[in-house]
């Protein structure tokens, strides 16, 4: 095996082992089976597809790059890209508004490397059935294992165990929660990235110093 097979052999191994564990179902599923492989040639990553009724229907669609940034121009590149792909497969029924974003600051969080990059904030987690009685936690984020993630609970309740380990394969649903903390720490690995070092570089300096405001982009389109 030459060296570029074994380069491409664990950059797949690598990308697959960070692929998403939340998926999508009925259309949302068949819009993310489209667009996923077009996002990847532009050098994106899906967060997640969903249609709702919003203003008739509204086709959402996150994205983000690997290192988790999404500009402006980002979203308006993908929408240009994946409109007419999804003209000519034709998964959503009637019309609709196509609307691309960024995941934004309280993010949904899709990967398992999601959870590692925001340990220590708070969450929100589903999960699809019963586990250590209940299907609904919130807690700050524990890195875990290749299989399960731990929260450890910020509202420790009657009956309920403060820390518990969830399997990635039972989350239904799982978002970061907007904090003070989450957001200052969102704009500091923005700026890291913005000025070409690693985040959590700068973890120490003054969060007064970080007076730039986040938000996300988005670009839309009527769609028929």
């Amino acid at each position: 095996m030459t060296q570029q097979d074994q380069t491409n052999e664990a950059q797949t191994a690598v990308s697959g082992a960070d692929e998403r564990f939340l998926r999508e179902t009925g259309v949302d599923a068949k819009v993310a089976a489209i667009i996923e492989p077009v996002l990847e040639t532009l050098g994106f990553r899906l967060v997640r597809v969903r249609l709702s009724g919003l203003n008739g229907q509204t086709l959402q669609i996150m994205a983000e790059r690997p290192d988790g940034t999404m500009t402006v121009e980002d979203c308006e590149l993908v929408s240009r890209t994946v409109s007419p792909v999804l003209d000519v497969e034709d998964p959503v029924s009637g019309k609709y508004h196509l609307e691309i974003s960024s995941p934004g600051i309280d993010r949904p969080l899709v990967r398992r490397s999601d959870f590692a990059d925001w340990a220590g904030h708070i969450a929100k987690v589903e999960t699809s059935v019963m586990h250590a009685g209940r299907r609904k936690f919130r807690g700050r984020i524990v890195i875990g294992d290749a299989q399960s993630v731990t929260i450890e609970s910020d509202q420790v309740s009657y009956g309920n165990e403060p820390v518990v380990s969830i399997p990635f394969d039972l989350i239904s649903d799982a978002r970061l929660v907007l904090t003070d903390d989450l957001i200052r720490d969102a704009l500091r690995k923005d700026r890291a990235l913005r000025e070409g070092r690693i985040p959590g570089d700068d973890l120490g300096n003054d969060p007064a110093d970080d007076t730039q405001e986040a938000a996300s982009a988005e670009a839309g389109a009527e769609k028929k």
